[in-house]
């Protein structure tokens, strides 16, 4: 079997990424295969390549309407035949659909996961030789993920229903726990297990100081007059004002939120994947299933509640594989309003929650490079340090000696643990050390303790950042639980009675990180004929009625903007190109690029003679 020339065929690509041919081959040996790939790394083509292969129908679970609909665009755009079935049909297209599943007519089918387990629908389907189900976002199963969508537990029941069909869950995002939850929720007992690296080597990743949120949005975005990304919100109520602000400042930007209705959110998304929308602001809480490969930025206005969200929402960015980038604003008001939504979850749900925010807070304060620090959450080990991706890493962080300090803050856990037998919260300490008339301080006789008032030089946002770094250099323990009380580690009590020296970092300030001078992933080309031909690409999706990027992504663009083809051969070595699309589209680009290269030509001629 020839997969390398039939992804070449359909998909116009002369190689596969990483894994792919290796799960490929299992989905066609009939195996179950679990597969944890990032964001851009390509998980749709290892189950949509070998539904190519087979007589049958391969059975997409999907969990969002206009994710499918995105799909199902491009492949049909490819000369694949695949369809989807979802609540946006009315019942004559539905009827259609039905009709030519029946008659073996299609390769792939995409469907939500409560339509698929309906009984009446299982039913029917067996009637349609179905050779594979391929359960996409498949984190949405497990209750340890950051995504559990209660519908996508009854997809446990597949193996009862289909017991001989093979299954293949696919995620960009699961820790070790999650991987083994769906194993086990989907019954995948001898299932071939693959995870790629976690690593995005083309997305730069930025901690910035929120000071003035909007203006620094807008100085963001304005500085990017050609591209398009994503601003997250914590809440509804920010991600409208901030799209009604872009929108009178010259920014065509829109909304998107569970508030809105769902065909405002439909039309609204598919104005930013046909770039009517440069940009989109959106709730954390809502995930967007945006398969828009050239979303150049994603900026979090407000912290996000954990590491697994943040690195799925700045995966939206750079799916292509061009360079992105990815901006946090951070301040300390936005991890209080992160605690005050823990308490209103129930206590085995705020536990999990509390661990989780710490990571988030020790990612957005650490001064080590930010992508390894990412990538040690899941379990894997960068290695190259410094990665000249990151904030971090590109302009280090100013330090000092902070062995003072350091004693101050140490020495007043320590005194706090002796008096009582048990240790305080962070604020609590910050509060003795700042020397604070509290009811809670006098109530337990703090003010006595030769620490009250030693830390009133600093004020109380220092001391928390000082007393959340020696928690990550091991100096202090954080106990689980609500109030996280303080305790010295080993390590802690050694560096308090040997004034061991201590390095801290300085807080951060509001300039902005230098860019890399080549970033991973970059394609020089000709600028001025990858915007003709862009404008070239929207027209074309304009009159298909598809967004630009089913017709080719920027990479096809940059390449042919490198590579100048001016022959059907040559135009059909570019990356993207298929035998569908060079069909369809080679004599309108490649004649876009000859005049192009005219124009040049007349432009350098008379500048020789002179």
């Amino acid at each position: 079997m020839d997969l390398p020339r039939t992804l070449k065929k359909h998909f116009g690509y002369d190689k596969f990424r990483p894994l792919q041919e290796e799960i490929i081959q299992d989905a066609l040996a009939g195996r179950d295969v679990f597969a944890l790939m990032p964001t851009g790394g390509g998980k749709s083509l290892c189950f949509q390549l070998p539904a190519l292969l087979r007589n049958g129908l391969t059975i997409v679970v999907s969990p969002l309407i206009s994710l499918m609909k995105d799909q199902v665009d491009a492949l049909q755009t490819s000369g694949i035949a695949a369809t989807f079935l979802n609540s946006s049909l009315d019942r004559h297209e539905a009827s259609e659909r039905l009709r030519k599943l029946n008659h073996g007519e299609c390769r792939l089918l995409y469907v939500a996961p409560e339509r698929l387990m309906l009984d009446g629908f299982l039913d029917r389907a067996l009637n349609w030789n179905i050779e594979q189900i391929a359960i996409d976002e498949a984190h949405c199963i497990s209750e340890w993920g950051h995504d559990f969508r209660p519908e996508y537990r009854e997809l446990k029941k597949l193996r009862r229903h289909l017991p001989d069909v093979p299954i293949m869950a696919l995620t960009a995002t699961a820790t070790k726990r999650v991987r083994k939850d769906i194993v086990t929720q989907l019954h995948l007992d001898d299932a071939r297990c693959y995870v790629a690296s976690f690593n995005r080597p083309n997305l730069t990743y930025r901690v910035v100081p929120k000071s003035s949120p909007y203006e620094q949005v807008l100085t963001f975005i304005r500085a990017r007059p050609e591209e398009s990304g994503i601003v997250y919100c914590a809440s509804r109520k920010t991600a409208d004002s901030l799209a009604t602000k872009l929108n009178k400042d010259g920014i065509k930007a829109k909304p998107y939120h569970a508030g809105l209705e769902s065909t405002d959110r439909g039309k609204h998304q598919e104005q930013f994947l046909r770039d009517d929308a440069r940009v989109i602001t959106a709730t954390i809480a809502f995930g967007m299933g945006i398969n828009k490969p050239n979303v150049r930025f994603v900026l979090h206005h407000d912290l996000p509640k954990n590491i697994e969200s943040y690195y799925q929402e700045t995966g939206r960015a750079g799916r292509d594989g061009l360079p992105s980038e990815c901006v946090l604003l951070f301040s300390a008001s936005d991890v209080v309003k992160q605690k005050r939504f823990i308490e209103e979850k129930n206590e085995r749900e705020q536990l999990i929650a509390q661990e989780q925010l710490r990571e988030m807070i020790h990612y957005a304060e650490t001064r080590e490079c930010r992508r390894a620090t990412m990538l040690r959450y899941f379990g894997e080990q960068l290695q190259t340090v410094p990665c000249d991706g990151c904030d971090n890493c590109l302009t280090p962080r100013e330090t000092f000696d902070g062995t003072v300090a350091a004693q101050k803050f140490l020495s007043c856990v320590y005194r706090v643990h002796e008096k009582h037998g048990f240790g305080f919260g962070l604020n609590h300490i910050v509060d003795v050390l700042c020397g604070a008339d509290t009811e809670a301080i006098r109530q337990r006789g703090h003010d006595q303790l030769s620490t009250y008032g030693i830390g009133n030089e600093l004020k109380r946002d220092a001391w928390q950042a000082i007393g959340r770094e020696l928690s990550r250099l091991g100096l202090v323990a954080a106990a689980p639980g609500k109030f996280a009380t303080l305790q010295l580690t080993g390590t802690g009590l050694a560096a308090l009675r040997e004034r061991t020296p201590i390095t801290l970092t300085k807080p951060f300030d509001a300039e902005p990180r230098k860019r890399p001078k080549r970033r991973a992933g970059e394609i020089e080309c000709d600028e001025v004929l990858f915007e003709r031909l862009r404008a070239l690409r929207r027209e074309i999706a304009d009159k298909r009625d598809v967004p630009a990027y089913v017709i080719f992504s920027d990479v096809s663009l940059r390449e042919m903007a490198r590579a100048y083809p001016t022959t059907a051969a040559e135009f059909g070595r570019i990356p993207g190109v298929g035998q569908q699309k060079q069909r369809d589209f080679a004599e309108t680009f490649i004649e876009a690029i000859k005049d192009h290269l005219a124009r040049k030509t007349k432009l350098v001629l008379p500048m020789r003679q002179g």
